[in-house]
């Protein structure tokens, strides 16, 4: 995990040897970045950290500026348990205790939650739901295809981070008496539809996108084998019309978990005979990477150009 850089804040310029002219000279020149107001942080390592990193830095920088506690929900409580999200322009969100119907201030946008059953974690120094009301209510108040990301994340251990799995039964459970019936009606055709086979955020994002758009569901991590042995898993197979689909995400050539002590370079190459393999036992094999995701209708023209098949409809 990124190390995320340290707070400057304006309140200990004294500390600093830099009064606040200075820091405000510094920040327009590049050499910090202003996260928010009183909040700075190393212009070089702010451009260094990948957006949701920032993000993180904001929920951050958020806990420090605040006048009274301050209990961070949604996508900034996801942000802080390592739960991915689908978007990088998220308003850090918390919490309001007072049914007022929220309010948002100072940057921060405030959501309304019962006291009553709400349960808070400290996580890393931070105010946070747990990790059950973190997604349930990210699949109460979000699109369908983006609460998928964070459920099928939290139905798998997070070893990386010591966090267990989280079980459908345990997630249906922590609904009692905290959402609407029309929101209990979201959270519960996304937790159904939640899968911990999903192999990445990018695959969790794709299997959502393939379902709204009516595609039938494709076998995950299916195994494939050849005459010189197994060739390895596929992210998605559509065994009718034998196709392979496959996300292409950047992680796999640059983290270690996936170099496997390989260069960048290799694992590229690596990857090309994988697919070459697959294609030999016959099956297409069709990709794609985040921007063709985050793209509309572009998926859903590479799938139906590949021949994935529909669902039926129903009868009337």
């Amino acid at each position: 995990m990124t190390e995320l850089p340290r707070l400057i804040l304006s309140r200990d310029h004294l500390f600093h040897g830099l009064t606040h002219k200075e820091l405000a000279r510094r920040a327009k020149a590049g050499k910090l970045y202003r996260v928010r107001q009183g909040v700075y942080v190393d212009g070089s390592e702010w451009k260094a950290l990948k957006p949701w990193e920032q993000y993180r830095v904001r929920v951050r920088a958020a806990a420090e500026t605040a006048e009274a506690r301050i209990i961070f929900g949604r996508h900034s409580a996801a942000s802080v348990w390592g739960i991915p999200t689908i978007g990088v322009r998220h308003p850090v969100q918390a919490l309001t205790l007072q049914n007022d119907g929220g309010r948002s201030r100072a940057g921060i946008s405030r959501h309304y939650a019962d006291p009553a059953g709400l349960k808070v974690c400290r996580r890393d120094g931070l105010l946070v739901t747990n990790r059950v009301r973190t997604v349930l209510d990210l699949a109460a108040f979000t699109p369908f295809v983006e609460s998928i990301v964070p459920l099928d994340h939290v139905l798998k251990s997070d070893t990386k981070r010591g966090l267990p799995a989280i079980a459908k039964e345990t997630l249906l459970a922590g609904m009692a008496g905290n959402y609407t019936a029309a929101a209990i009606r979201r959270i519960t055709a996304a937790v159904d539809f939640a899968d911990p086979l999903s192999g990445s955020p990018g695959e969790s994002y794709s299997r959502a996108l393939m379902h709204i758009t009516g595609f039938e569901a494709p076998i995950l991590q299916q195994r494939f084998r050849d005459e010189a042995g197994r060739v390895g898993y596929s992210d998605f197979y559509w065994k009718g019309v034998r196709v392979v689909g496959e996300f292409d995400g950047i992680d796999k050539y640059l983290k270690p978990e996936f170099l496997k002590g390989r260069t960048a370079a290799q694992t590229v190459i690596d990857e090309k005979l994988r697919e070459d393999r697959i294609r030999a036992t016959g099956c297409g094999v069709v990709r794609w990477v985040w921007a063709e995701l985050m793209t509309p209708g572009v998926l859903e023209r590479k799938l139906a150009a590949a021949g994935v098949p529909r669902r039926r409809p129903r009868s009337g």
